[in-house]
């Protein structure tokens, strides 16, 4: 998920997020989840449709958390994730999922990117103090950057 804002609050946090990335993220669940269902229920026609606007918004949600390398690199292996799985239900669809080089095989790859992604994330950068300090200086410099153009365009 988007975190762009944290405020300390006692002792916990709370994350903020423009309403226009949390739109996005909405619309992306739905999205993959009408193409994992059409997956499930083997129609085939429109589960390969969908391919195409579920990769399509999980890159718009990278894209806009690029400045943020902490949220990028979540979404960016989102991406891998969407098209290991992908991968996966065009080789069942079409007969092409088995054998040392079927597609389901073939899903371990960017499975696998998503998960070094994450792991370099998790492994090297995360436990860095300066690494989370910086992530959340940007986060709130882009809420306001964010707070800003709302007011500007709503003419507040």
């Amino acid at each position: 998920m988007l975190t762009f804002f944290t405020a300390e609050m006692k002792e916990s946090k709370i994350y903020a997020i423009p309403a226009r990335f949390r739109r996005v993220e909405n619309l992306h669940i739905l999205l993959w989840l009408i193409k994992d269902a059409c997956w499930a229920t083997s129609f085939r026609t429109l589960g390969v449709i969908m391919i195409v606007p579920t990769l399509t918004v999980a890159i718009v949600i990278a894209w806009q958390t690029r400045r943020m390398l902490s949220e990028f690199l979540h979404n960016l292996a989102v991406i891998f994730w969407i098209s290991a799985n992908c991968l996966w239900m065009v080789g069942e669809f079409f007969g092409w999922d088995e054998g040392k080089y079927g597609l389901r095989h073939m899903a371990l790859i960017p499975f696998g990117i998503g998960l070094a992604i994450l792991a370099y994330y998790y492994i090297i950068l995360a436990p860095n103090p300066k690494f989370r300090e910086s992530m959340q200086k940007k986060t709130n410099q882009i809420l306001k950057e964010e707070l800003a153009q709302g007011f500007a365009r709503h003419g507040e």
